[in-house]
Order: structure tokens, then C-alpha cells, then sequence
């Protein structure tokens, strides 16, 4: 594959590590505001999707967070995410100026407001401006497709494969989501998805491994 266009790995964390998805509806409002906000022209998210509908149920296609809705022009295509209980991990494909750095003050912005509101608490819930690393070859977007898709994995938050608030599911085909711009990672494994879990479940291994040798090496 000839590598093209512009992505980036986009990650931040709760303020002092602290949780920022505390409950199912939480974890929901977040993947809902991945959709909502990623428009060229917005208008207020409560005048663009009813909540209740939305976040009370998952029942039809059209009220589910994980399925993109095709009318709009997009900010960015969400290449894969995954939200853990204190942070976020995002791959976003930019397609238009300033594309990313207008959907994530959004996202962060529309969030916290939520947040805020809902835990009656004041001030940032997120540690700081979101980081953004650019990935520069198609070796480092695959490696990181796997690392976000299964970055609860990693963390020791769930079995492979049974997180629910992370794009593997829909890269996989245990869930049929379209929220995310997935031909550019399964295009590469001629569209078998069964390949793409072997490789990502055996990348993440390999990360975990690392990672309790040399969390050993420090006790």
C-alpha cells in the first residue's frame, strides 16, 4: 500500500488521572459525540440528535452511536478509537484544513460540558491540551490501528475482543458499525478481518509482554 494523507494518533487522560467515563452512559455520550461533532457546520448537539433517544437505546440502526451518518462533510475520518475508564486514544484521517484541531476542541469542549453538568463539578476534566503524534508510514499506522483497537487489552481492562466501547469490534465483525473509515487498515489484509484480529491481538501480546518484563525489571 502506498501510504497517503495525513493521519494522526490523538490520546489525553483525565485531569490527576482521574476517571472520565464513569458509567455505560458516559462511555455512550462520548462515541455519540464522535459522530455528532464531526461536521464542517454544527449546530448545538442537543439541536442535532435527541439524547434521550440516542443514549437510552441501541434498538434500529439509525439510533446507534456506532453508525455514521452519510449526509454530512466531515472534519476528519475516525480510523479507530478506543476509551478506557481515565483516557482516550483516537486515529483520525484529516480531510479537511484545520480539521482535527476544530473536532477535538469540540469533542473536548462538548464533553466536559456534559460531564460537568452531570457529576455537578467546575473546571478541566482533561489533563492538559489533547496530545497529537502525526503517523508518517503505512508500518506505523498499522502498528498503531492495533494499539488503539485494543488499547483496553493492553491495559488489562478486558478480554480480547470484549471491550465495547472500542472500534475492534466493528474491524473484527463482531459488531456492524460503519462510525469508523476502516478500508485503509483491511484493505491490506485483502479485507479478511479473521487476519487483522491474528495480527492485532498478536501485536498487542507482544506490547504487553514488553511491558510486564520491564515492570518487572523495576520491582
Amino acid at each position: 500500500m502506498e501510504f497517503f494523507g495525513e493521519y494522526y494518533h490523538i490520546f489525553n487522560r483525565g485531569v490527576e488521572k482521574r476517571k472520565i467515563f464513569c458509567s455505560h452512559r458516559d462511555f455512550k455520550r462520548f462515541i455519540v459525540s464522535l459522530r455528532e461533532f464531526n461536521n464542517y457546520d454544527l449546530g448545538s448537539l442537543r439541536d442535532r440528535l435527541d439524547l434521550k433517544s440516542s443514549l437510552g437505546s441501541t434498538q434500529g440502526e439509525k439510533d446507534s452511536p456506532w453508525v455514521e451518518p452519510k449526509e454530512d462533510e466531515k472534519l476528519v475520518e475516525i480510523v479507530a478509537y478506543c476509551l478506557n475508564p481515565n483516557h482516550y486514544h483516537l486515529i483520525v484521517k484529516e480531510v479537511c484544513d484545520q480539521g482535527v484541531s476544530k473536532f477535538i476542541h469540540r469533542l473536548a469542549t462538548g464533553y466536559t460540558g456534559y460531564f460537568n453538568k452531570k457529576y455537578e463539578r467546575t473546571g478541566a476534566l482533561f489533563q492538559g491540551r489533547h496530545k497529537k503524534v502525526e503517523i508518517t508510514s503505512n508500518a506505523q499506522l498499522l502498528y498503531l490501528s492495533a494499539y488503539v483497537n485494543a488499547n483496553y487489552y493492553i491495559h488489562k481492562i478486558e478480554k480480547f475482543g470484549k471491550w465495547e466501547y472500542s472500534s475492534l469490534l466493528d474491524y473484527i465483525g463482531n459488531r456492524k458499525g460503519n462510525l469508523c473509515f476502516k478500508s485503509d487498515i483491511l484493505e491490506q489484509f485483502a479485507g479478511n478481518k479473521k487476519d487483522y484480529e491474528i495480527f492485532c491481538k498478536k501485536t498487542c501480546d507482544d506490547i504487553k509482554e514488553r511491558r510486564d518484563f520491564a515492570q518487572f525489571l523495576l520491582e
